[in-house]
Order: structure tokens, then C-alpha cells, then sequence
């Protein structure tokens, strides 16, 4: 299994694609990301201008070295095909695909893209939105080395379970939690599903909060107010920096005069700890550079 260098995703926006003025606003975002929608935020009748509107926006716009995913129609649909071949010449570094329930799924879709020209480098992302997708979630998310990330429809998925939302979110818990354990199973980032009350601040708050200590990358979201709290509560906070930084050094101290025990306040210090401390490390200074370059 090989897993990617750290990459800030925090705060991942859905932005439709076809509101023209929402693809120019989001070059003065400060999410780490941006979905750009032509599935479900997307009419019948304006899938055509909105396809168009978007690959204008990706070759044209400045999105300052924030990661830009396109979310395609759902293959059974009519405007898959072309949808696929757009994003795969888009420059997008991420395809996401809705509704997967199979590898099958993800395999059809790396083809089309193969098919279409698309660079080795641009990956898949899948949604987990449905029952169907969590029971086979260890085999979707091992079914292509293309495949980067987990992203949790938590919202279709409620609706399907047929559960009722409360603030601890208890309905999903089993789900996510099965997503997640199949990211981390094969080194993908995975992403939490959105908050839709946009007035609930402090339970969007605590949502983002949950998302983090069960061990998600960070929040999908649906509105730009909600940017800044994602941020914040999925950024290493400065004490985990340091306490990385320290890790890190004693480790080499101790490599450097052939000790095999390293010791740090007391408390042993394995390898597993060096490798998330090396984590942080990465992490926070992708977050510095990139909060630098939008300066």
C-alpha cells in the first residue's frame, strides 16, 4: 500500500458549476479545496452549459494551488460520457464519482478517463452516500491505485437508512465509521459529509469537531461562511506541532547515537509515533506554504 504525502483538505466546498459568478468567487476562497458540481447541484436542462462554463473556469481562472475536483453525473446517466471527457482534459487533479456501490464502478470510470487522455496523476475520489457502498467499502476503496479519497454522502445516506438527525449524528456513526476504516485500510484521505443546517453554527462546530477525533482529513461543506471553523479545527494545533517537532529530534538524537529506546517526557517513543509526527510536520508546513501563496 503506498499513501500520499499529506494534503491539506480541511475544508472541501462544493461549488455548482453552473453559477458562473460562485466559479469566480472561489479564487478568493480560503477552503483547501473545491468540488465543482455538475451532478446533483446541476438541472437537466443545464447540464450542457454548466460542463462548458466549468472547463472555461479551470483553464482560466486562479484557483491559487487549491485542489480542484470535478463531481460527475452518475455513469447511468447521459451526461457521464461527456462529463468524463471534459474533467479528464480539464487539468482537475481529482475526479469525484457519485453513488459508488462497486469497484466495478470506479474501474469503468478510470477507464473512460484513460480513454479520454487523462494524465496518470489525476485521481479518482468516490462517494460513499449509500448502504450498499459502506457493506463493500473495503473492495471499493482497494479498487484502483488511481483512487485518493473517501468522500461520506452523509446526507443521501440518512435519507436511505431512513434515520433521523440528531446532534451526535448517531444514525451514520456505524457508516463512517466503516468508511473511514476502508480509507485508512488503503491510504486515502477521507472527508466527512456536510452540515446542512447553515444557521446551526455551534452544531456545525461540534460536527467538524466529532469528524476529527474519530480521525477524518476534514469536512466537505456547502457554503463558504463555513470555511473558517474547518479550517481551524482540522489544522494541527501549535502544541501537536511541537510535540512533533520533539519527537522528530529525539528520534534522530537517539538514531544518531545508536540508542534503540527513545524516551520523551518519560514515555517511550515508537515509530509508529515518529511517522505522525513526521505527518504533522508535512501537514502544517502544506498549510503555511499554501496560506503564504493566497497572502
Amino acid at each position: 500500500m503506498t499513501i500520499a504525502p499529506p494534503r491539506p483538505r480541511r475544508s472541501v466546498l462544493y461549488m455548482p458549476a453552473a453559477n458562473a459568478r460562485a466559479l469566480e468567487k472561489a479564487q478568493t476562497l480560503d477552503a483547501d479545496g473545491f468540488i465543482f458540481d455538475l451532478e446533483d447541484a446541476v438541472a437537466p436542462d443545464a447540464k450542457d452549459r454548466a460542463r462548458a462554463q466549468l472547463r472555461d473556469a479551470l483553464a482560466g481562472f486562479d484557483y491559487r494551488g487549491r485542489e480542484r475536483i470535478v463531481r460527475v453525473n452518475g455513469l447511468d446517466t447521459p451526461w457521464a460520457a461527456e462529463d468524463l471527457r471534459m474533467a479528464a482534459a480539464s487539468g482537475a487533479e481529482a475526479v469525484l464519482i457519485p453513488k459508488v456501490e462497486s469497484p466495478a464502478t470506479l474501474l469503468a470510470a478510470e477507464a473512460a478517463l484513460a480513454a479520454a487522455g487523462a494524465p496518470p496523476a489525476q485521481a479518482l475520489w468516490a462517494m460513499m452516500e449509500t448502504p450498499r457502498a459502506f457493506l463493500r467499502a473495503d473492495a471499493i476503496a482497494g479498487a484502483t491505485p488511481r483512487l485518493a479519497a473517501l468522500a461520506m454522502g452523509t446526507s443521501d445516506l440518512a435519507q436511505e437508512l431512513r434515520a433521523l438527525h440528531t446532534p451526535d449524528r448517531a444514525a451514520l456513526m456505524p457508516s463512517l465509521a466503516i468508511g473511514l476504516l476502508a480509507a485508512r485500510a488503503h491510504g486515502l484521505a477521507a472527508l466527512d459529509g456536510v452540515h446542512l443546517d447553515l444557521a446551526d453554527d455551534a452544531g456545525f462546530a461540534d460536527a467538524c469537531r466529532q469528524a476529527l477525533v474519530m480521525g477524518f482529513d476534514g469536512k466537505t461543506l456547502i457554503h463558504p461562511k463555513s470555511i473558517a471553523v474547518a479550517n481551524a479545527t482540522f489544522a494541527p494545533p501549535p502544541d501537536r506541532i511541537a510535540w512533533a517537532e520533539r519527537v522528530v529530534a529525539v528520534h534522530a538524537e537517539a538514531e544518531a547515537a545508536g540508542r534503540g529506546v527513545v524516551l520523551l517526557d518519560g514515555k517511550l517513543i515508537e515509530n509508529l509515533h515518529v511517522a505522525e509526527a513526521r505527518r504533522i510536520l508535512a501537514l502544517a508546513a502544506m498549510i503555511s506554504r499554501q496560506s503564504a501563496a493566497s497572502r
